[in-house]
């Protein structure tokens, strides 16, 4: 499986990015999907996952109420709305799959990663 991320950009805060994720190749028949980014000199942290269904989603608290996650699994693609980006969302944003339908705040659940798209927001 490989993950193509992509959408990110240099805003300012208060501005929006619509991150996209395509997953191509082996794909599994129902499969959770997450976003999670790493600041410099900080661990890889959680962003938002989603289930197969894209019904069930689960947000960090710093981002609920701001992010929101979407798919559409014609297209193998999951998608980040980011509004009133702040300066502290600056990282690069990864996307994983798990091959189960559930998705998971932890990074070790999940089995392919993209390789990670920069956000940077100015204050």
């Amino acid at each position: 499986v490989q993950l193509q991320a992509s959408g990110g950009g240099l805003v300012q805060a208060g501005d929006s990015l619509r991150l996209s994720c395509v997953a191509s190749g082996r794909t599994f028949t129902s499969y959770a999907m997450g976003w999670f980014r790493q600041a410099p000199g900080k661990e890889r942290e959680f962003v938002v996952t989603s289930s197969w269904s894209g019904i069930e989603t689960y947000y960090a608290d710093s981002v609920k109420g701001r992010f929101t996650i979407s798919r559409d699994n014609a297209k193998n693609t999951v998608y980040l709305q980011m509004n009133s980006l702040e300066p502290e969302d600056t990282a690069v944003y990864y996307c994983g799959v798990r091959n189960v339908p559930y998705g998971s705040s932890s990074s070790t659940d999940y089995s392919y990663w993209g390789q990670g798209t920069q956000v940077t927001v100015s204050s």
